[in-house]
């Protein structure tokens, strides 16, 4: 139990040292992440039309 304890401690000891992101900067990050995932969905989508129109052209 003793071992449980010390383990615990040591969590929240390390948690305290985490430099964790201000709500701008998570807003910020969140905002980034969309845009790329929008970005990589139309440019896939646009690259398996053309693929897509190739292939029926054949």
């Amino acid at each position: 139990m003793a071992n449980n304890k010390n383990f615990l401690q040591n969590v929240v000891s390390e948690m305290k040292k985490v430099s964790w992101p201000t709500g701008q900067e998570t807003v910020r990050y969140t905002t980034v992440v969309m845009l790329t995932v929008i970005f990589f969905l139309a440019f896939f989508y646009a690259l398996d039309l053309g693929i897509s129109a190739i292939i029926d052209l054949m």
